[in-house]
């Protein structure tokens, strides 16, 4: 099976404190992979590094074909990253904020209006492309910084925390469009500590304390830990891992 990422005994140290520890897994493409734990865990580390914006310490990672390492410019080129705080502009309207970054991504002028339709489209802010960004609620701020990372056509996807602090209406409206995604053959790498939400992940990795103490389908976890739902996995998994 063709693989969107690829990590091999992944490190990544600050001085004494190790934030990744050992690492290793594959992505395949059109997967929604989800990396689940409190936060501390690495999840954000281990997200940077993959997306080009932190050197490993030590191991191997690659993004579309390419090394985190070596060609860090080309994994940001070829991926589409939405970090855990909103980063749009409050100050311009929907529409003028999709206009903005098509040009941040490089999107070539002729298919920017193309772009813009399929993110608002996809998003559900057609009717909203005139309203200020900052009369958004945080939930559709959410879809709209969704809508912008997906303008260059990425093939792959890094969401950080993306519906952290919106409601669960929202929170789940927001997974229909990432399942949308995934059907569309996007894969999607997204981390959260809502346990609810690894429901929606196709396998998943629970990280704590910087190691990997379990990876598999949401299913198959639940089945061989012989827990009634993710939060008890994760309970007793990371019990597993202490009493180790």
């Amino acid at each position: 099976m063709d693989n969107a990422v690829e990590i091999a005994g992944l490190f990544k140290r600050f001085g004494d404190f190790t934030a990744v520890d050992n690492v290793s897994l594959t992505v395949a493409r059109g997967e929604i992979f989800g990396f689940l734990g409190p936060n501390g865990a690495g999840k954000s580390t281990a997200i940077r590094i993959l997306c080009g914006l932190l050197a490993p310490s030590a191991g191997l990672a690659r993004v579309n074909g390419f090394d985190v390492a070596a060609e860090p410019e080309r994994v940001k080129q070829s991926i589409g990253y939405m970090s855990q705080k909103f980063s749009l502009y409050d100050d311009l309207t929907v529409e003028e904020n999709l206009s903005f970054f098509c040009g941040i991504y490089g999107v070539q002028t002729d298919r920017r209006p193309e772009r813009i339709r399929y993110a608002l489209e996809m998003a559900g802010l057609r009717d909203e492309r005139g309203k200020m960004t900052r009369l958004l609620a945080g939930g559709w701020k959410q879809r709209l910084a969704l809508g912008a990372a997906i303008l260059h056509d990425p093939p792959v996807l890094f969401l950080d925390e993306p519906t952290s602090g919106v409601d669960p209406i929202a929170r789940r409206a927001f997974w229909d469009l990432i399942a949308g995604l995934s059907e569309a053959g996007r894969t999607i790498f997204v981390t959260t500590h809502y346990m609810d939400e690894a429901e929606y992940c196709h396998r998943l990795a629970l990280l704590y304390r910087g190691k990997m103490i379990a990876m598999d389908s949401p299913r198959a976890l639940k089945e061989s830990m012989q827990a009634p739902s993710m939060e008890e996995v994760f309970i007793r998994a990371i019990e597993r891992e202490d009493a180790a």
